[in-house]
């Protein structure tokens, strides 16, 4: 996925830093604003991770960090609950005036007590989702409850949390009561999806359960069984990037003539951050490409060349049953299966290095159905002239250019 690093400051004049995080071909057909989890930022893993999952379905994400943490401005001391749903109005606001006004909002933790409340609050928003969310935002004081003594007698605490010391005050703990009493965060007016799960040993799969039945349709739950609450498992964050993605084109759905920025059929996209997992537009549809771990990938989707590979095996199937149809041949299911190899090319007529290795794609067709060895000869005839077998057997030139940013 692309991402381009930007600033913006907050009705207090602080200064906001965010990372908009863009699909391959670089026109987003919907926004999305994802709020971190209490004390996290912008670039924990697991919110890069499902936000992958929305922009391989077209969405543009804007991820940034609340007032005092990650590498915004502020002391994170002297915000609160009520400061980070200021942060997320703000932060619609300058979408909305920069770029378009988000549709989905997602939060992780206490960041998902504070869409829920957001919510509200942004006309734009279309659904929200809340991924290990309390059902009230004073359930984070079970975190700070070792200076909480200290917070009561002192007005405020230096309290370590996951290996960060930070400064705590009263008037922290009293907002997130606050805010609870009211019960503000309980449910919005839009489709929700709520993740959590059961084995989130901080909070609690009760809280899920209060805030579905809080909440009014549309609402659905999903169960991220066996993730922790941090969705430390990269496995656990990138499912729910994906089924986020999948889940909010149903309230969010994309253009039926998508606003493409090339004339070209496939675009890729590929950042620093990503090593080898690509980004790709293909047609009408986002897809990954990646490397196996071996060499230095993620092993998140095809190779390369199981892409190749793949082109000819639909390319040769799509063909035959075409073929099938007009000829009325009764045949139940056309399997067809392609390797690639890199072999010595001494049969190759057309080679001038002894030594040179051609490109060997390996072919098999299953045909389910009852056909005879006259007819099964006449399928790999016409498999042979599939547009893609064609293609790949002709002579290609391949015409470069840099395109201007």
């Amino acid at each position: 996925m692309r991402t381009e690093a930007l600033t913006f400051k907050n009705r207090d004049g602080i200064e906001l830093s965010g990372r908009i995080d863009l699909p391959p071909d670089q026109k987003p057909h919907a926004w999305a604003i994802f709020a971190h989890c209490f004390t996290c930022s912008k670039n924990f893993p697991a919110v890069k991770n499902i936000s992958r999952g929305l922009t391989s379905e077209g969405f543009a994400v804007l991820r940034f960090d609340f007032t005092g943490l990650g590498n915004s401005e502020g002391d994170f001391s002297n915000t609160n609950f009520s400061a980070n749903i200021n942060d997320l109005e703000d932060a619609a606001e300058m979408l909305e005036r920069q770029f378009s006004a988000p549709a989905l909002l997602v939060g992780h933790s206490l960041g998902g007590a504070a869409v829920l409340v957001a919510s509200s609050k942004i006309p734009s928003v279309k659904a929200v989702v809340a991924i290990g969310a309390p059902s009230h935002p004073s359930h984070v004081v079970h975190l700070l409850k070792e200076g909480k003594d200290s917070i009561l007698e002192t007005g405020k605490a230096l309290i370590n949390i996951g290996g960060r010391d930070f400064t705590i005050r009263k008037q922290f703990l009293d907002d997130l009561e606050n805010m609870s009493e009211n019960g503000v965060s309980k449910a919005p007016g839009t489709p929700l999806l709520i993740m959590h799960s059961p084995q989130d040993s901080i909070v609690n799969i009760k809280n899920a359960r209060e805030l579905y039945k809080a909440a009014r349709h549309s609402k659905s739950f999903v169960s991220l069984d066996g993730a922790d609450h941090l969705l430390s498992d990269k496995k656990d964050s990138l499912y729910a990037g994906k089924l986020i993605g999948s889940w909010a084109s149903r309230y969010i759905p994309r253009p039926e003539i998508p606003v493409k920025q090339t004339d070209h059929q496939v675009a890729a996209s590929l950042d620093p951050d990503d090593k080898f997992t690509t980004q790709m537009f293909a047609g009408d549809t986002y897809m990954l490409a990646d490397e196996p771990e071996a060499y230095g990938g993620a092993n998140l989707g095809p190779t390369p060349y199981d892409l190749l590979a793949a082109a000819l095996a639909s390319c040769t199937a799509m063909t035959l049953r075409m073929y099938l149809d007009r000829k009325d041949w009764k045949v139940e299911r056309i399997n067809v299966f392609v390797s690639h190899s890199r072999k010595h090319g001494e049969d190759c007529e057309v080679c001038t290095d002894p030594n040179a290795r051609i490109d060997h794609f390996q072919r098999e067709i299953q045909i389910e159905g009852d056909l005879d060895p006259e007819q099964m000869k006449r399928i790999l005839v016409i498999a042979n002239k599939c547009p893609v077998h064609k293609s790949l057997e002709t002579p290609n030139h391949i015409e470069t250019r840099i395109r201007e940013s």
